[in-house]
Order: C-alpha cells, then sequence, then structure tokens
C-alpha cells in the first residue's frame, strides 16, 4: 500500500555530489533502505536507517561516502552520495522494511520498493 518515488538522480562528473530523495505516500513507521541496481548486476544493499534515525548501517564498498538519513514529518529519506565514483553508476531504490527491529540487507527484509533514479557518473 506504500508509495515510494526517489527523485534527484542525474549526469555527475566522478567527484562530484548528489542528494537523492525518496518521498512516501504516508508514514512508514519501519526502517528505510537504499539498494542500487547496475545493468546486468544484482541489485545490491547500500544502507538503511531506522525509524527512530538513532540507527544506520551501510555497505561496506559505500561506507564513508554516504550519508542516509530522513525526515518522519514529511515522509522522506535521503541519500547523500559525495565523491562520485564511475562505479557509482546505477538505478537507486529506496524501500520500506518488513519489521520495526531489523536494518536488513537483503531484498527480503523489505516489503515496498520505488521505481528508482538514475545516477550516471561521468570520468
Amino acid at each position: 500500500q506504500v508509495r515510494l518515488v526517489e527523485s534527484g538522480g542525474g549526469l555527475v562528473q566522478a567527484g562530484g555530489s548528489l542528494r537523492l530523495s525518496c518521498a512516501a505516500s504516508e508514514p512508514t513507521f519501519v526502517p528505510m533502505g537504499w539498494f542500487r541496481q547496475a545493468p546486468g548486476k544484482e541489485r545490491e544493499f547500500v544502507a538503511t536507517i531506522a525509524y527512530d534515525v538513532r540507527r544506520t548501517y551501510y555497505a561496506d564498498s559505500v561506507k564513508d561516502r554516504l550519508t542516509i538519513s530522513r525526515d518522519n514529518a514529511k515522509n522522506t529519506v535521503y541519500l547523500q552520495i559525495n565523491s562520485l565514483k564511475p562505479e557509482d553508476t546505477a538505478v537507486y531504490y529506496c524501500a520500506a522494511g518488513k519489521e520495526p527491529w531489523r536494518l536488513g540487507d537483503t531484498q527480503n527484509d523489505y516489503n515496498y520498493w520505488g521505481q528508482g533514479t538514475q545516477v550516471t557518473v561521468s570520468s
């Protein structure tokens, strides 16, 4: 029932930054996650954040370059990406989790998915 809409993607030079947004149609009292998928590759976990924002969990591949945050008053979750690399090129998806207590890192940990926003990093 929850609808998620990502925005903020685009074409950016390597070393630049982007801030992705994910707007939910209603409050989501669960962790929110970001995944990404490059052409021909599996969808991979990026980051997740608890509802109360006190806990976050990042994939090792993006740690220290990405920051996940959320504004529950706006039903929106964000992903700040700094020092973009060509390998960051992918469709980025946000998702609402199943269990309030679990900051999951697999697709099965999430119930609802957005349609994605394209991030393309040029060198």
